[in-house]
């Protein structure tokens, strides 16, 4: 097939997206083949609509329509805790549970010096700067339990110790090397409430 068939152009498209390879982009691409265009085209418009209207939330980083995500602007929340998550989409996994009630922060990422990501590369400023603010008093590190992920830990835990907070880690019962996005509601639950400090 020339590398310029739409076929092959939307295979290497598909293939791009993480955790498709190109024999799974191949299928994905003959079903979307397969489907009626008026299925296709919802498709491209909910993705068109995902990116056109999807921004970063200015106080906790996380996704928002406008400028405060819809947790942010929720005033009943606990406005003395903040779990700090690595990405956006950890923020859905915990509000599944139903079990926390703060507010969040997003990293967009984790200490990771063989890949070229330090303290810069990551929103820590932007929480250095809320917890400055005033109001909070703990702060949970929810981190995924990987190398990258407790080094993180370690290194809030350091800056935000000294600046008085509290921080505590979500307890263990999460699998090391694991995703908080294929926790299972309950374990996660668990670790919530049975966080402990970090420093």
């Amino acid at each position: 097939m020339k590398p310029d068939h739409p076929i092959e152009v939307a295979i290497r498209a598909l293939s791009r997206l993480p955790g498709i390879g190109r024999r799974t982009a191949n299928r994905l691409a003959f079903h979307l083949l397969s489907l009626p265009r008026e299925e296709v085209v919802a498709l491209t418009h909910a993705l068109d609509e995902l990116k056109t209207r999807m921004q970063f939330c200015r106080r906790c980083e996380g996704l928002a329509e406008g400028e405060l995500c819809e947790i942010c602007a929720d005033d009943s929340r606990d406005g003395g805790i903040l779990c700090v998550v690595e990405q956006p989409r950890d923020v859905f996994v915990i509000e599944q549970t139903g079990c926390y009630h703060g507010y969040y922060h997003c990293l967009h990422g984790v200490l990771s010096p063989i890949h070229g990501v330090g303290p810069q590369e990551l929103r820590i400023d932007s929480l250095l700067r809320r917890v400055e603010a005033g109001g909070v008093g703990e702060v949970i590190v929810a981190t995924n339990p990987t190398h990258e992920g407790e080094a993180t830990g370690a290194y809030l835990a350091q800056l935000l110790a000294a600046r008085g907070i509290k921080v505590s880690r979500l307890a263990r019962g999460i699998p090391v090397g694991g995703d908080l996005e294929y926790i299972d509601g309950l374990t996660l639950s668990r670790a919530l409430e049975g966080r402990s400090p970090l420093a």
